[in-house]
């Protein structure tokens, strides 16, 4: 990729994640931004720089007009709504724009709709495009660390992803409470939850052992429930005892009748569940990865951040990788480009 070439790049979408990649994009030394995808007639026309809280403006409005989108001339979209269509996705690949999104559909074709896929393949044709995922999880923990520990390998018996968030500042009574079931006497852990983290990860599973040469037999997801031994306050309200008070969610990847591959989340609310082999006593968030083999290791990852900076800082972790990606997808060969396709991704700075 030469160090000298530009980048035009269109923003789709201004939420906490987009309006970072936004700024990013903006600041970046081979990267002019040429178009700005908005949802809300609040932000239509509005100049990008405020939208991503610049003090100046960069001369690009925003719209809220997908047929203006896909007229634009541009090499890549920074693609980070809350949810795919598919249909706009296939017209802007179709348009030839390269797409860089943290959305799981799209981490590894064997791991989509075969339908969906067909149709991302045949305007990725069309346009002579393609379309890479990532972000920090699924992406950066589930791909781009695991490779080079899985490179110090000669025999693996297990690789486990452990990530861990603390809910307790989450000042939303609505997640906690209703989304999420914290707060309720435990029961059947909701399998729509499950499949959720399950669909989110099992491209990364699958690209993981695709790197060792290695199918899958199966993924498979279970979840648990940490119950609160004592009443807990956190920042929605009241986690009285004896309720649910963690959860956490397995996703295997099945080799040979076993799990080989895992990806686990731990959400909490409270440490004081009874649950010493969940590893959560030490309330911080991050993750542990165990690397089980003949090179074995762990490696611990938090954040030294603030509790009141979260909010500024844990855009970055989504945003920042798919941008600095742009340039090895405009590069790459048309299709879905997994991890393993692509170059190592580092900043420009």
């Amino acid at each position: 990729m030469p160090d000298n070439k530009r980048y035009r790049v269109i923003q789709w979408a201004t939420g906490n994640v987009g309006s970072r990649a936004l700024k990013t994009i903006i600041e970046h030394p081979q990267m002019d931004l040429v178009g700005l995808l908005v949802t809300s007639d609040a932000k239509n026309g509005k100049d990008a720089g405020e939208l991503c809280g610049l003090d100046y403006e960069v001369g690009v409005k925003a719209t809220k007009s997908v047929d203006e989108i896909v007229a634009m001339d541009a090499d890549a979209v920074s693609y980070m709504p809350a949810y795919t269509n598919f249909d706009d996705v296939c017209r802007l690949l179709a348009s030839g724009k390269n797409i860089v999104t943290p959305r799981g559909e799209f981490l590894h074709p064997a791991a989509m709709d075969p339908e969906k896929r067909a149709l991302v393949e045949a305007a990725c044709k069309e346009g002579g495009t393609s379309i890479h995922a990532s972000g920090s999880s699924p992406g950066f923990i589930s791909e781009a660390l695991p490779l080079p520990l899985l490179a110090q390998q000669r025999r693996l018996d297990c690789f486990t992803i452990n990530e861990y968030a603390d809910m307790t500042s989450r000042d939303s009574y609505d997640m906690i409470f209703n989304m999420m079931g914290y707060g309720r006497s435990p029961g059947q852990f909701n399998d729509g939850m499950m499949q959720h983290v399950k669909h989110d990860f099992s491209g990364s599973l699958i690209m993981l052992a695709e790197s060792m040469g290695i199918t899958l037999d199966d993924i498979t997801v279970e979840g648990e429930m940490g119950v609160a031994n004592s009443d807990k306050e956190i920042a929605a309200g009241t986690i009285p005892a004896g309720t649910v008070a963690a959860l956490r969610i397995t996703v295997n990847g099945i080799h040979k009748g076993k799990p080989l591959l895992r990806f686990r989340a731990h959400w909490f609310c409270s440490t004081d569940i009874g649950k010493d082999d969940w590893g959560i006593e030490d309330n911080v968030s991050g993750w542990l990865v165990r690397v089980e083999g003949d090179t074995p290791m762990d490696v611990r990852i938090t954040y030294p951040v603030a509790l009141e900076d979260y909010a500024a800082f844990t855009p970055g972790l989504t945003a920042h990788r798919p941008v600095n990606a742009i340039p090895a997808v405009c590069e790459a060969a048309p299709g879905i480009r997994t991890t393993l396709d692509l170059p190592h991704i580092a900043p420009k700075f």
